[in-house]
């Protein structure tokens, strides 16, 4: 019995759980829950968001919070990453920018974002030379990797808009992690190219003349918009890009730490099985595959491409 309490099962959707790919001299990518994404090459590595402290839904709500440096530690070790050349923010809200300072300060990564993205890495001693504020179209060369931002949109039903103007400094209460500018970004490699999409919005015509192999697509709140809007969402991200993959991201409950199996939120905060109701003909109809990321698992995103 459905209840604002209960949440989808994640068995209808086993068929389409991505393949393990061992690392190897193309590149490789690791998923972290949310829309977390770690990238490598061999050489280089990048970081989207980096969200791996994930406080529970009481002390968001009631309580302050503030990253984890052990968690971090952790999640470092267990990747086997000593070093970052980047750690990049989609936005400045605390599921995505919360621990991203404490990545560039133990990696000597470059922390990458809007201008409420650098005040979030202010608060949290990022020196002055490692924040990169980008606008709309700027391109950044690390290694392989050239990185090009396009602004966008959060997702209908922003909880916490406008901007951060001075350094935050946690703890703080979850709202003060304001949402600052959005970006699409898109990373061109000699392996291939990818959108990393991660709030399910769009500015209409912006990715028009872009192209992509590969999106991982965020998914959150998709379930409790019009059908609509998720054709319109598709159209804009997925098709114009001409993107033969999608990767779902920005699904999972991200109030449950890394340490359990993902799952997906509950019926109260959105809905998995409308969102893959509606979005998986539209992949059919388009010859797209559509693959669901497991945490920690190195996977190949251009796997069987061509």
């Amino acid at each position: 019995m459905r209840t604002p309490i209960s949440r989808p099962g994640l068995r209808p959707y086993l068929p389409y759980l991505q393949r393990a790919a061992l690392p190897h001299d193309g590149l490789t990518a690791h998923f972290l829950g949310t829309s977390s994404v770690l990238l490598s090459d061999g050489e280089t590595r990048l970081l989207m968001d980096g969200f791996v402290t994930r406080p529970g839904l009481l002390r968001v709500a009631m309580g302050r919070i503030a990253p984890d440096r052990r968690l971090v530690r952790a999640a470092a070790e267990r990747l086997g990453v000593d070093a970052l050349a980047a750690v990049v923010c989609a936005h400045s809200h605390y599921d995505h920018a919360l621990d991203a300072p404490l990545w560039a300060l133990e990696t000597g990564a470059e922390l990458v974002g809007s201008r409420s993205t650098a005040n979030v890495g202010r608060g949290q001693g990022v020196p002055a030379r490692s924040l990169r504020v980008v606008e709309d179209g700027d391109t950044l060369t690390y290694g392989g990797f050239d990185l090009t931002f396009v602004t966008s949109l959060h997702s209908p039903g922003d909880h916490y808009p406008g901007s951060i103007d001075r350094p935050l400094v946690p703890p703080a209460r979850a709202r003060a992690w304001k949402t600052g500018t959005v970006y699409s970004v898109l990373v061109a490699h000699p392996r291939g190219r990818l959108l990393l999409h991660a709030s399910a919005n769009h500015r209409p015509g912006a990715l028009r003349g872009h192209r992509a192999d590969v999106v991982y697509l965020g998914i959150g709140n998709l379930g409790r918009q019009p059908a609509a809007f998720l054709q319109a969402y598709w159209d804009e991200v997925v098709t114009a890009t001409g993107a033969r993959r999608v990767v779902l991201v920005h699904w999972d409950d991200f109030f449950t730490g890394l340490g359990r199996p993902l799952r997906p939120l509950p019926y109260l905060f959105d809905d998995l099985d409308t969102t893959m109701s509606r979005l998986l003909p539209l992949a059919r109809r388009d010859g797209v595959d559509v693959v669901l990321p497991a945490a920690w698992q190195p996977s190949d995103p251009f796997a069987g491409l061509g």
